[in-house]
């Protein structure tokens, strides 16, 4: 152990900063990097090699090697600090809207029409025809038009804020402030991150009344709930859990009827917000956003990056009176989206009209077979050559994740890894350090990589990372 005396001499070895960016071998790093940067990186290296002395881990020999190094460890702070911490990653969960990962990536398409409009100046608000101000949600309410297929289009309108709880916000405070919303104590469910339904109505200034318990509410529940202060019905959709068994809730259809005979406008946050019947991709049962209005609800609500397929956005689509309403809330500008937003959304949209589900990534994964990822998995093992390394191919379970269609597993083949030397939690922590992170999953001692959500590009690089770990 160190004695206090012994870690001052050690300390009395240390050199100063200017010391440091005085030295020869530090001159060409402050020529590359500036002054600035790295000062900043030499004082990091001084203040780690301080904290190694303080905890006993360096004596005399010790520090002669760390001070040997300094130039490499400048470097290294230098790398550490100007890199970016927000990094793309090779998802091989098997989760294709994984909410830690960034949900639904964007094709190529999408994010090189935002390039396009974000690069240099647009038409973002402005009318090119007569040169006056224009509105920004003509770009995607256009779209959203056709896609939700009314004969008379004009009595639909879509406007797009930052994400869906925003949305839902929005919604509540522009359609129920200062009046009651009754809600089934069955659908009083946590959207994520720890935000609440409860808490967003809270913060749109609406009194929310509960009617019915956690499995049953039925039609009379909410027909005895509503009074001279009720604004709106809320119908939410559980679209990240199910409730099984002795359950009852109405249908939208009846809620809706009761809500004319009283009314009484209905609200319904799908949450999720697919565009399509998703069942030929896994995703059986999940209503689109054309059947809720089809169904009578003046406004629905859904999210851009989940079922979609697009970039992070809620949007509100619904009766146009009910949207101009919400969109001539002042609220409305604090969370309206930009530029980039609008252009990878509407070239999403642009593949629905299309019909291109190819084109949107994670459509495209969900709609993968088991014969074609086996496939896969059977030529990234063949490409492994390292002994120490052991793979199995076996069958799995892909979900959709984000949220979304809580009860929907894809059939899927993983890869199933172990490493001589290296427990499963080792070798996991070991790929996260690849250059380009892989991110897999650890079951019973083996770690999973699900190819569903690996795009076929990336392959090489994780075989390229179990080759190294093997080999280290």
């Amino acid at each position: 152990m160190e004695t206090s005396s012994s870690k001052s001499e050690l300390f009395r070895q240390l050199p100063s900063v200017d010391e440091l960016l005085r030295s020869a071998e530090i001159a060409p790093l402050i020529e590359r990097e500036g002054r600035t940067a790295v000062t900043d990186a030499a004082r990091a290296l001084l203040e780690r090699i301080r904290a190694e002395i303080v905890a006993g881990k360096l004596d005399p020999h010790g520090l002669d090697l760390a001070l040997s190094g300094t130039r490499e460890g400048v470097e290294r702070e230098l790398r550490k600090a100007l890199s970016y911490s927000l990094r793309p990653v090779i998802n091989a969960t098997g989760v294709v809207l994984h909410t830690n990962l960034g949900r639904a990536p964007l094709s190529e398409t999408a994010l090189g029409h935002a390039l396009e409009v974000s690069a240099r100046y647009s038409n973002l608000e402005f009318e090119l025809e007569n040169g006056e101000r224009g509105r920004r949600d003509v770009h995607v309410d256009r779209l959203f038009k056709r896609l939700l297929n009314f004969s008379d289009a004009s009595d639909v309108s879509t406007v797009v804020v930052n994400n869906n709880a925003a949305a839902v916000m929005l919604a509540l405070n522009s359609m129920a402030e200062g009046g009651e919303v009754i809600v089934s104590r069955g659908e009083l469910v946590e959207i994520g991150g720890s935000f609440r339904i409860p808490d967003v109505m809270a913060k749109s200034n609406a009194v929310l009344r509960e009617v019915g318990t956690t499995n049953r509410t039925r039609i009379a529940d909410y027909e005895r709930a509503i009074n001279e202060r009720t604004k709106l019905l809320l119908r939410v959709h559980r679209s990240n859990f199910e409730i099984v068994g002795f359950t009852e809730q109405p249908s939208l259809e009846e809620l809706v009827a009761l809500g004319r005979k009283k009314g009484v406008p209905v609200l319904e946050d799908l949450g999720s917000g697919a565009l399509v019947d998703l069942a030929t991709f896994g995703a059986a049962g999940e209503p689109t956003v054309e059947d809720s209005l089809r169904a009578g609800v003046e406004v629905v609500t859904y999210s851009g990056d989940k079922l979609l397929g697009g970039p992070q956005a809620g949007m509100l689509s619904g009766k146009r009176e009910q949207i101009a309403r919400i969109r001539s809330n002042p609220m409305f500008r604090a969370l309206r989206v930009d530029k980039l937003i609008y252009a990878a959304l509407e070239s999403t949209l642009m593949a629905y009209i299309k019909r291109d589900h190819d084109a949107i990534p994670a459509l495209r994964m969900m709609a993968l077979s088991v014969e074609e990822i086996d496939r896969r998995a059977k030529a990234l093992v063949n490409r492994i050559s390292a002994p120490k390394l052991h793979s199995e191919i076996m069958d799995g379970e892909s979900v959709i994740g984000g949220g979304a269609a809580p009860g929907s597993k894809l059939p899927t083949r993983v890869v199933a890894l172990t490493c001589d030397g290296l427990s499963a939690d080792e070798l996991a922590a070991r790929l996260r350090t690849n250059d380009t992170p892989i991110i897999g999953r650890v079951e019973e001692g083996r770690v999973l990589l699900d190819l569903r959500t690996v795009f076929e590009q990336q392959e090489s690089a994780i075989v390229s990372s179990l080759q190294q770990i093997a080999s280290a």
